[in-house]
């Protein structure tokens, strides 16, 4: 497995388009309500990546996928496609996934919103996502063992009684978009990779209120919880620093540090 480590030139372009991605994320959410279609959040996207940050919607062509963004709605774990006949409901639990291209480097990244009033079960299912993500990216450093990334992230799900998803992972991530390391969200061989400085990877754990096994629908994209249940995922794409972390896509309104040493 051949993993590229950044040069200090490339991290600066990563931080860039890391940026641009979470400043993406931060700009849909007011529009994000019930009554109006995925379709069209995913153009509002589409017209703020390039026309106001001059970026490159990433997902646009990939693998033959029509969009900007993934969309996923309550018991769709990923890949959902944005639809203008797709009308978001209140209670509604969606999955926003951008990845944006500057300057020939990726940020990839994704959060929850909530659609008007949140139920119970899907406000609790993003909170606690969301914490493993942060619980996974707290213990990053150099000369840890990447497993250790997916063992932590399954234990604080299972405290909850929820599941992570096995079927989709994280993944090494620069001017390529999907590259090695696969980083998995529960504990499982890792072909023994060992965190250096330089890697840039994104974890993004999907954790469904029940069984951790999905299906794929027709249209060769979506991909649905096997039990029906809710699931939410949150996605950074991160650095491995000389003594810790940087989070590249942090967002402005997030309670979390954008830095953290060991």
């Amino acid at each position: 497995m051949s993993i590229k480590l950044k040069t200090p030139a490339e991290i600066e372009k990563m931080r860039i388009a890391g940026k641009l991605a979470a400043e993406v994320l931060e700009m849909i959410e007011p529009y994000v309500k019930p009554g109006i279609s995925t379709g069209e959040l995913d153009k509002i996207c589409y017209e703020h990546i390039v026309n106001v940050q001059k970026a490159i919607p990433a997902n646009i062509g990939y693998h033959g996928f029509k969009h900007t963004s993934c969309i996923s709605i309550n018991d769709v774990v990923c890949h959902g496609i944005p639809s203008f006949d797709k009308k978001l409901k209140d209670g509604d639990i969606l999955n926003i996934d951008v990845t944006v291209i500057k300057d020939g480097y990726h940020g990839d990244t994704s959060k929850m919103y909530i659609a008007g009033k949140p139920t119970v079960a899907g406000e609790k299912l993003c909170q606690v996502t969301q914490e493993s993500l942060y619980e996974a990216i707290k213990i990053i450093k150099p000369g840890l063992r990447l497993r250790e990334i997916g063992k932590t992230i399954q234990k604080y799900v299972d405290k909850f009684g929820f599941s992570s998803v096995r079927e989709y992972c994280g993944h090494g991530i620069g001017e390529v978009y999907h590259d090695e390391p696969q980083v998995l969200h529960y504990d499982a061989d890792d072909g023994g990779v060992i965190l250096k400085p330089g890697m840039t990877f994104t974890i993004e754990p999907m954790v469904n209120t029940g069984d951790w096994r999905t299906r794929t629908m027709k249209d060769g994209w979506t991909v649905k919880t096997k039990d029906h249940g809710l699931s939410a995922q949150y996605e950074h794409t991160i650095l491995v620093t000389d003594n810790g972390v940087e989070v590249l896509t942090l967002r402005s309104n997030e309670n979390f540090p954008r830095v953290i040493e060991h």
